[in-house]
């Protein structure tokens, strides 16, 4: 079959460009690269810019509570911020050595560019070594710790070119809580009467509408991800995410967010995370997590210390097939619908692909497994990519206000 246009709306791959010096504009370990990608099929991809939370020093800015002027000039930036800035630039210059294959893409028409480039090379069959045309580079940024509570962080990164944020990670802020528990007397849980975000964090939602970047609530609390999705003026996509009546895990969301959702125009990106999808998968996870083998495995940083780890954890844990992913996908249609329904699949962050669909070659087998449960061809193009790239067009073509506009 002919290889449709995909748009993974979530991937962790940058780091180890950073961090291992890999160039993924070749073949490379891991789970995705750009020529891999083309074989896929990859029109478009949000690389996300993760920062671990241990880079968040306890005198950091934005560690301890929200500044009295968020809009100030900080007087400093700490470890979040700018490990932050280095895996934007790392994804800048990606696309920057690399225009046979990336392009950055900033604006809608950037979008577009994109997507034209990959028609005019033509319907590809699966099977070839090369793709064509060149992948749209969304750069993201996964988590708000990144900002360190500063508005004028957040305007820092929109000049460097970053277009999505997603608003939490696992680790609660003092603007937002994230979907994991709430310790009890925890410094950072936000008032329950704040139903999740704060009102600071209202106001970088507000500015994120208004400099034209989508919003993300994968990671967010049910709570936090209502207010999101209400208090947004454009579309919300939940980037990476399962179904939670298929698997009850915090990252997952209930069929009542998924509605209130796709009522908003959003769509969820249905990631390819075993341990979310599965409660068998997720269980042998956990033993692996737990074997000695495994946690003695160590590396000269995080990132290489993690790709040994999928390695191992490959090697290993029993294979789950990719139909898991369609379940969630065929759910997640018929609560939302088909035109609210995309990929994240959180490539190069997830211990193991599904069998069948390891390394971002194989999209293609996704949109036949999708196919074959009886999904018609423009059903299984709209999974594939085109409602990410509708919300992702839509919210690119905002005119940014300046900075420190009234108002804003």
């Amino acid at each position: 079959m002919s290889t449709p246009f995909v748009f993974d709306a979530h991937v962790d791959s940058i780091q180890r460009q950073l961090d291992l010096g890999q160039d993924l504009g070749a073949v490379g370990p891991g789970q995705l690269d750009l020529v891999r990608g083309q074989r896929g099929g990859l029109g478009a991809v949000v690389l996300a810019s993760w920062c671990e939370p241990d880079w968040i020093g306890s005198g950091d800015p934005g560690s301890e509570a929200v500044p009295l002027d968020p809009e100030a000039r900080p007087e400093r930036t700490g470890g979040a911020f700018e490990r932050t800035m280095a895996l934007v630039e790392t994804s800048r210059a990606l696309a920057a050595e690399h225009p046979e294959l990336a392009l950055h893409v900033r604006t809608a028409a950037d979008l577009e560019a994109a997507v034209a480039s990959n028609r005019a090379g033509g319907a590809q069959d699966s099977t070839q070594a090369d793709g064509a045309g060149r992948t749209g580079l969304i750069i993201g940024i996964e988590g708000g710790h990144s900002l360190e509570s500063s508005l004028y962080n957040l305007q820092r990164f929109h000049d460097a070119g970053v277009r999505l944020l997603t608003l939490v990670w696992n680790n609660h802020l003092p603007w937002i809580r994230s979907c994991q528990p709430v310790a009890p007397g925890h410094p950072f849980a936000v008032p329950s009467e704040a139903a999740g975000m704060s009102a600071f964090g209202v106001e970088v939602l507000e500015r994120l509408n208004a400099l034209g970047w989508v919003v993300d609530i994968s990671h967010s609390s049910d709570a936090a991800a209502r207010v999101a999705i209400e208090r947004s003026r454009t579309p919300v996509i939940a980037s990476h995410s399962g179904c939670r009546a298929l698997s009850e895990h915090p990252r997952n969301l209930s069929d009542a967010l998924l509605r209130q959702l796709a009522d908003a125009g959003g769509v969820v990106g249905v990631v390819f995370h075993g341990g979310f999808l599965s409660d068998e998968a997720r269980a042998d996870d956990r033993r692996i997590y737990a074997d000695p083998a495994y946690r003695a495995i160590e590396g000269r940083n995080a990132t290489e210390k993690w790709l040994l780890q999928t390695e191992y954890h490959q090697r290993v844990a029993p294979p789950f097939d990719l139909e898991v992913v369609a379940d969630h996908i065929a759910h997640a249609v018929d609560v939302a619908g088909a035109e609210h329904v995309g990929l994240g699949s959180d490539f190069d962050g997830i211990p193991r692909g599904p069998r069948g669909l390891e390394t971002a070659a194989d999209y293609p087998k996704l949109a036949a497994a999708l196919a074959r449960r009886g999904f018609s061809a423009r059903d299984v193009e709209r999974v594939m990519g085109g409602n990410m790239l509708r919300v992702f067009g839509e919210v690119l073509k905002t005119v940014p206000v300046p900075a420190g506009a009234p108002g804003v």
